[in-house]
This record gives structure tokens, C-alpha cells and sequence, in this order.
């Protein structure tokens, strides 16, 4: 059983609410616009991290990061790209990643609406935190934290900081 943090979309911007809502997670997973790695930074300075890097990234980010991260927690195959899409919707390339990788586990970012659905058909479970820095269209600061237990996701709980 491993309890997961996830955000998106910092923009060079982290609340310490985060921080805070974040300190009794195993690991923290940001699905990319980190913007500047202070924020990295300060998340590896309370838990290990996963990123990928998202469209306004610059060279340091993705230096450090890939586009796509591809992997096991528990008995779930995860998937995390930051331009993914939804089920029904998904951003060209990754229905076939998807498919590819047998996930179990689809999280993207980019949107900056919290999003968590089920797609029936690929048999996936996707999740978008939202945003959790202050730059966009969006009036909450949003991050989530789960946990996952061999195949099934529990205890979602969803942080949200006023603008």
C-alpha cells in the first residue's frame, strides 16, 4: 500500500498548504509546468518525486525529466504525460501508449481542471489534479492524495486553496 500526493501544473508556485497536505505521503507525483525546480526542490526536501514535464518547461526541467513516465506502483502499470487528454478525448499518441503499457493508471495534467474518471473502455482509471500555482484561468488551487492498494485506488481526498 503506498499513499500518493499529485499535482500539476505549479507554474513556478507552491502553496505550503501543499507542503503541509503532502507531509504523510510516501511519494509525490507532479504531471508537469513545473516551471522554475525550486518547486521540485522544496517537494524532494519532504518526500521522493516522479515528474514529467509539461509544455512551458524549459531545458533545465526537461534535462531532468521526461515527457512520459511509465511505471509500477503496487500492482498498477501508470501511465503520466502532462498533454494527455481524457477518455473520450485523448491527446493524439496516447490512447496507443495507453494500450501499449496495459495501464491501469492514466494521469495527466495541462487542463487545469480537476478531473477524475473512468474510462470503461480501455479499462483505466484517469485522474487530473487540476492546478496548484497561480498562474492560469483557474480560481482554486487544487492538489490531490491517494492511496493505492495492489489494484484499486482509495481514500482520495482533494485539497483546495483559494486564489
Amino acid at each position: 500500500m503506498m499513499t500518493i500526493g499529485l499535482l500539476s501544473d505549479t507554474h513556478s508556485h507552491l502553496d505550503n498548504k501543499i507542503l503541509d497536505f503532502f507531509k504523510d505521503v510516501d511519494e509525490i507525483w507532479h504531471a508537469g509546468d513545473i516551471g522554475n525546480l525550486e518547486v521540485v526542490y522544496r517537494l524532494k526536501a519532504i518526500k521522493p518525486v516522479r515528474a514529467v514535464f509539461g509544455n512551458i518547461d524549459g531545458q533545465e526541467a526537461r534535462s531532468q525529466f521526461k515527457e512520459v513516465e511509465i511505471f509500477k506502483c503496487e500492482n498498477m502499470n501508470v501511465l503520466i504525460i502532462h498533454i494527455g487528454g481524457y477518455p473520450g478525448k485523448y491527446a493524439p499518441r496516447v490512447k496507443e501508449l495507453l494500450r501499449n503499457n496495459n495501464s491501469n493508471l492514466f494521469i495527466s495534467g495541462h487542463s487545469h481542471i480537476l478531473k477524475v474518471m473512468y474510462d470503461k473502455t480501455l479499462v483505466i482509471m484517469h485522474i487530473n489534479p487540476g492546478a496548484a500555482g497561480m498562474s492560469g484561468f483557474h480560481q482554486v488551487i487544487t492538489a490531490m492524495r491517494f492511496v493505492v492498494d495492489n489494484q484499486e485506488i482509495k481514500k482520495m481526498q482533494i485539497l483546495e486553496i483559494n486564489r
